[in-house]
């Protein structure tokens, strides 16, 4: 990574890192292998003044928020099991971390992201989760369009296909923000 960031000025924001997304088989690696990257983050950020943020994405009871399926490919919500929205507790959580519940792919829309950061003076966000093309993606270019910065953790991520991942990481992420990896972003906070 070839800059630094103010871990005070930073909101670490985790996409969909609950049960229903993390029991997927995902591409290039693991669930386990993100959510065990992804725990190494917040333990070293939140005492340098870092905001934890963990989205899920719901559908609501009886799926009555779920997008509209007029689409070529649409999402099977009838298979959805009973909690599979919950946060899974790989990730330490913290009562002063925000949790956000989104209904759509990124974590900006409908949501009071973008009011929480703003209020908290973040300028910076730090991205991680599943699906790498999907929900870390949207919510990467939304972000970029409001303004904020990026660093996209490459090892805190995946997705259903090791080319749609590459992909993103190959050919968005960089436009965007600062692709890394979460050795990356632990160094360049304890030296910021």
């Amino acid at each position: 990574m070839s800059s630094t960031f103010d871990p005070a000025r930073a909101a670490l924001v985790l996409i969909d890192l609950h049960r229903g997304i993390v029991g997927r088989p995902t591409e290039p690696r693991l669930p386990a292998d993100v959510l065990a990257a992804s725990a190494k983050l917040p333990d070293t950020l939140r005492p340098l003044g870092t905001l934890v943020v963990r989205v899920r994405v719901s559908s609501g009871p009886g799926n009555a928020v779920a997008p509209p399926n007029d689409v070529d490919q649409p999402t099977p919500l009838d298979y959805l099991p009973a909690g599979w929205d919950e946060l899974v507790d790989d990730v330490r959580f913290d009562p002063a971390d925000l949790v956000v519940t989104k209904h759509r792919w990124g974590a900006f829309h409908g949501t009071d992201l973008e009011l929480n950061l703003r209020r908290r003076g973040r300028d910076t966000i730090i991205l991680a989760g599943i699906a790498t093309n999907i929900g870390v993606e949207s919510t990467a270019r939304d972000a970029w369009e409001r303004g904020f910065k990026l660093l996209l953790v490459e090892d805190a991520m995946s997705t259903m296909s090791a080319a749609a991942h590459e992909m993103s990481v190959k050919t968005i992420f960089p436009r965007i923000g600062r692709v890394c990896s979460t050795a990356d972003v632990l160094a360049a906070a304890v030296a910021g």
